[in-house]
C-alpha cells in the first residue's frame, strides 16, 4: 500500500510564474522523494515602478511514500 503526502512550498523567480514552479519542485526534491504532482494554489507578483520585479508561487507538491 502507498500514501500520497502533500506539502506546501514557496518559491520565487525573477523571470516567470513557470520558473517560480519549477524552483518549488527543485527544492522540494532536495529533501523528498517520489514526487507525483505540483498545484499552484496562489500566485503573486511584486510590481517596483510599475514593472514586475518577481513571481512567486504557493504549490502543494504531492508525493508518495510506502507504508
Amino acid at each position: 500500500m502507498s500514501i500520497v503526502k502533500i506539502i506546501e512550498v514557496l518559491a520565487t523567480s525573477p523571470k516567470s510564474f513557470e520558473e517560480a514552479t519549477k524552483n518549488a519542485v527543485k527544492e522540494a526534491a532536495k529533501t523528498v522523494k517520489n514526487i507525483k504532482s505540483v498545484y499552484i494554489k496562489e500566485m503573486k507578483a511584486r510590481v517596483e515602478n510599475n514593472e514586475i520585479t518577481s513571481y512567486a508561487v504557493n504549490a502543494k507538491i504531492s508525493f508518495e511514500i510506502n507504508a
